[in-house]
């Protein structure tokens, strides 16, 4: 079931996902970020809650598995209960 959401290196950029969407950059140890919009081009995500974008190209981003979309919520749930972010 993991491998639903890969697909091969030489197809198409993935069709451009709605604002907010949780999506996983694999050229960064698979960090999941929400999809912002469209730099040139590159896709700009940014950390789920909030922080400082980055940009990918959209061939290294895949929609998140919702086991990696409640583990991002999880993680900034609990940094928010211990006071790091608001």
């Amino acid at each position: 079931m993991y491998g639903e959401n890969l697909r091969p290196i030489d197809q198409e950029p993935p069709d451009l996902p709605a604002p907010g969407t949780l999506m996983v950059d694999t050229s960064r140890a698979d960090r999941v970020g929400e999809f912002r919009g469209v730099a040139g081009p590159y896709w700009s995500l940014r950390p789920v809650g909030g922080g400082a974008e980055w940009e990918v190209e959209p061939r290294h981003v895949r929609p998140a598995l919702l086991i990696e979309q409640l583990r991002a919520r999880t993680a900034r749930l609990n940094a928010r209960s211990r006071g790091e972010v608001l």
